[in-house]
């Protein structure tokens, strides 16, 4: 009652002003709670007087059947058979009436008799009418739920409260001192400058001769004595050559030469490698301890070339590792020292015989330290002399032939010479015992060589030098098995990369690829890459916090091959064709990848090589800021070949296991489908001039295409869909079907279907039929899987998979009638001006009942309780919006045929379809 009186109450306020359907709204509603409430109360009075009634009539039947006097037989005959009528089908009141028979009431008059017997019987009569509610039908039909006391509130509220419920709701709706000394008394005692220079040496004579004596007794006293009378020895004679001018040159180095021998064979005779490093370290600091700053360097170049000839003489008796690596870090440091802030053009000459006797010095002690290893086969080399050595000597002769053409390209191809002619010489003379050590020679050869050619374009060598280096080291280490030696290596390599960025700013050859920019980047990926592979398979070798070394060094090599291509894209190609090309060099890279990783047994060169799909995304998503559509600019050759390598690559790791590879499958589908959806929406936009609806169709029709042809014969397309059909049709189709549904959403906001050329017809227009197809793809696409027994179909409960697409489906209606009304009544297609709209508000609530009616009447007719639910819900809401809206529409013509119209669909329906039918399940 107070539903249909808030209803009705709504009605006539809205009828004497349009504001005031809210105040009605409440006052029916109070009103009819009020009418229902007093329908209740005169209800339960009614039965409260019959039941009275009748127990009083049932006691004057029983004492009626109790009276047997004698003599009043015709009496009885009366009293009896109106007591019989008074109920001749009830049993249970006849057996009362007997059981009270045998009461006898003396003095009681007849005629009193007759006229209870005369009263039983009409009682018995009305008594029988309300003992049996059961056999009238009218009240059979009735709602269980209705109370009679609805009956009984007068004939207008009884005729609104009689019937279904559908038809009434129808209505209504992050050292030194020394040199300190001679320094220091040089300029401030005034001693013979002879003496003081005999003092010290005699002082270096005397350590000498007391080391030499304590050397059974105390042997490393002994040694430290005699380590610093050489060295004092080396400090005086300097210093009487260069400071004083005591000595000429050739005295002066005749006795340097007799200091070295002297040292050296200390050294040999008591087999003492500290003395000899000591003695050494003490010679090469000398001279620049006692340095005034204004000395010749050829003087000291040949002071220290005597030094060295004299390490040279030892470590053709002892393989003292520890003194050749002092000598070449003293010898190569200074020079670099003095290179660095003293190297004129003009000084060649001078310097350049010092460094080749230099290096050829150290690469022979690196040679006889190998062969003074014990056995056949030399178990170690000097990494650090064997690489070192050319490292730093070619780095020095680059400095030194900087103002000559070639230079740097001329030095490379003559130290890669002398590494390939010393290689052939050590195999011919001794074979496999000398195999380590010849192939280090043989890779520095190749690799000087190889590095001629782009220093003979401009002087970019440092990186690709050290690049190569760090690669022959950890080769060596993994070899020999020397962490230091791999650590260095890499360490190098890192050096490398960091001189190559250093230097990009300069300037490089026009010639594209034959240039040091590019090859440059080339040795710098080869030494990562083939580092890399080396750590990879000799991986049980390495200590456990090395191993990720492998893959930082894969990662390192394929930064510098994509990097250094794309730079040189970026400084030859043409700007348009920047982003195609480079796509084309990402995908060629992985194929190779690809290939080296089944080619190598490289595992873990799969992770390079199916990045190939990721960095399609990353094109796919810059192609805006680079071209209008996919296939410009030679995309139509970069973006097929990129996907033929996309799959190659997947067939090639067809069967191997790991869930990734499933969702590659899927995302390459995604990722076709969103570009073929994008160049045909380009494409029809082209076409059509960019008018209309066309554009937006494009973007469903590709994408609808491939889900409706993975739906229908996705088992029969072969590989990769048949092989591998639950990524295609699960993983890749979810993102598809979601997509569809959400553009026919957006398709409604985004147009208003305008088919120009064409004349505009509802549902026979091209955004009508392309979004009623696309939510027919999505159906076909569901039932595909749920066939399957694919995700979502095995998740989702076909009775939700129904409403989904009912919901969809009636906004689709909804979209059609709102785009009639635009084309053909002129409503703005906005929500303002729909909202405003009388003519759109009526059509809105007329259609919804239309098409709740053919809901529930199919609903009825097949038995399908939650259809009918769902109309009756659909009613609902349109009897709240006849409420909200539409009422407010006061004097319209509009509002007069939402409510009759309306109202009569809903009669309609109450005579159809008043009840939900009984569905499986549900209680008859």
């Amino acid at each position: 009652m107070w539903f249909i009186g808030a209803i009705l109450g709504a009605i006539l306020a809205a009828q004497m002003h349009s504001g005031l359907w809210i105040v009605g709204l409440l006052a029916g509603g109070a009103l009819g709670w009020a009418m229902g409430s007093r329908a209740r109360q005169l209800n339960e009075e009614r039965f409260r007087a019959i039941d009275g009634r009748l127990t009083r009539i049932e006691v004057e039947l029983g004492r009626l059947a109790g009276l047997r006097v004698s003599g009043s037989a015709g009496a009885d005959a009366a009293v009896s058979r109106p007591a019989r009528a008074a109920s001749p089908t009830s049993g249970e009141q006849v057996s009362v009436a007997e059981a009270h028979g045998e009461r006898v009431v003396a003095g009681e008059r007849p005629e009193r008799d007759v006229a209870v017997a005369a009263t039983a019987a009409l009682a018995g009569a009305e008594r029988s009418a309300v003992a049996r509610p059961a056999r009238v039908p009218e009240r059979a039909k009735e709602p269980a739920g209705e109370s009679p006391g609805e009956r009984a509130a007068g004939p207008v509220v009884d005729w609104l409260l009689r019937g279904n419920v559908m038809a009434r709701v129808g209505v209504v709706i992050l050292f030194f001192g020394v040199a300190f000394l001679l320094k220091y008394t040089y300029q401030h005692v005034h001693v013979p400058i002879e003496l003081r220079v005999s003092g010290v040496a005699f002082g270096a004579v005397v350590l000498l001769v007391i080391g030499w004596r304590l050397r059974s007794r105390r042997t490393g006293y002994a040694l430290a004595l005699q380590a610093g009378g050489v060295g004092l020895l080396y400090l005086t004679i300097f210093a009487a050559l260069r400071l004083f001018g005591l000595l000429p040159p050739g005295p002066a180095f005749v006795l340097l030469l007799a200091v070295v021998g002297l040292a050296a064979a200390l050294a040999v005779l008591q087999d003492a490698r500290s003395l000899a490093a000591l003695g050494a370290a003490g010679g090469f600091l000398a001279p620049i301890l006692a340095s005034t700053g204004a000395g010749d360097h050829v003087a000291l170049f040949a002071y220290y070339a005597v030094l060295n000839v004299g390490i040279l003489a030892i470590a053709w008796f002892r393989s003292w590792r520890v003194l050749n690596l002092l000598g070449f870090a003293f010898t190569f440091g200074i020079a670099t020292v003095w290179g660095v802030l003293r190297y004129r053009p003009e000084h060649f000459a001078s310097t350049e015989p010092f460094l080749v006797l230099f290096f050829v010095i150290y690469v022979a002690i690196a040679v006889l330290f190998s062969q003074r290893e014990p056995g056949t086969v030399e178990r170690h080399i000097d990494t650090t002399l064997v690489f070192g050595v050319p490292l730093i000597a070619f780095a020095l002769q680059v400095g030194l032939v900087r103002d000559f053409a070639c230079g740097s390209a001329w030095s490379a191809l003559a130290v890669g010479a002398f590494y390939l002619l010393l290689a052939r010489a050590l195999w011919s003379r001794r074979g496999e015992g000398q195999r380590l050590v010849v192939e280090s020679f043989l890779a520095l050869g190749i690799s000087f060589t190889t590095l001629a050619v782009p220093l003979a374009f401009d002087g970019r060598w440092t990186s690709a030098a050290w690049a190569l280096e760090g690669a022959a080291i950890v080769w060596v280490g993994v070899r020999q098995q020397r962490l230091a030696a791999r650590a260095f290596g890499v360490v190098l390599q890192l050096l490398a990369g960091f001189f190559y960025i250093d230097d990009l700013g300069r300037a490089a050859g026009p010639w594209p690829v034959l240039n040091s920019v590019w090859l440059g980047a080339l040795l710098l990926a080869i030494a990562g890459l083939f580092s890399g592979w080396l750590l990879q398979i000799r991986r049980p070798g390495l200590v456990p916090a090395e191993r990720w070394l492998a893959h930082a060094l894969l990662a390192w090599g394929v930064v510098w091959w994509v990097g250094g291509g794309l730079h040189e894209i970026d400084r030859h190609v043409p700007h348009a064709l920047r982003g195609n090309a480079a796509l084309g060099l990402v995908s060629a890279s992985c194929l190779a990848f690809g290939w080296l990783e089944q080619r190598l047994n490289w595992p873990a060169m799969r992770v390079p090589a199916l990045a190939l799909l990721p960095a399609m995304v990353v094109f796919a998503v810059l192609i805006p800021g680079q071209a209008t559509h996919p296939f410009a600019h030679a995309g139509y050759i970069a973006w097929p070949a990129a996907f033929a390598a996309h799959l190659w690559l997947l067939w090639r790791r067809d069967g191997s296991p790991g869930a990734g590879h499933e969702w590659l499958h899927a995302a390459g589908f995604w990722l076709f489908a969103a570009l073929g959806a994008w160049e045909l929406a380009w494409a029809i936009d082209r076409w059509v001039d960019g008018r209309a609806a066309w554009p937006l169709i494009g973007w469903a029709l590709f994408p609808g295409a491939l889900l409706g042809v993975l739906a229908l014969r996705g088992e029969r397309l072969g590989w990769p869909v048949a092989t591998h059909l639950p990524s295609y049709l699960r993983s890749g189709g979810v993102p598809l079907a979601a997509f569809l549904a959400i553009w026919s959403v957006v398709g409604s906001f985004a147009s208003d279907g305008d088919p120009w050329p064409l004349s505009y017809l509802p549902v026979l227009n091209p955004l009508d039929l392309a979004q009623a197809g696309a939510l027919i793809v999505v159906a076909t696409w569901y039932v595909a899987v749920r066939r399957l027994g694919l995700w979502p179909g095995d998740a989702l409960p076909l009775p939700v998979a129904a409403a989904l697409a009912g919901a969809a489906a009636f906004f689709w209606a909804n979209s059609v009638l709102l785009r009639a009304l635009h084309h053909w009544a002129g409503v703005p297609l906005h929500f303002a001006a729909l909202a405003g709209s009388d003519l759109v508000q009526a059509s809105l609530s007329l259609f919804w009942t239309l098409i709740a009616l053919a809901a529930m009447v199919l609903a009825t007719r097949r038995g399908w309780r939650a259809l009918w639910l769902s109309g009756a819900g659909l009613l609902a809401v349109v009897v709240v919006k006849l409420l909200l809206v539409d009422l407010s529409n006061a004097g319209t013509l509009e509002r007069i045929v939402s409510f009759v119209g309306v109202g009569l669909l809903m009669l309609l329906i109450g005579y159809l379809a008043p009840a939900p039918p009984v569905g499986k399940g549900d209680a008859r």
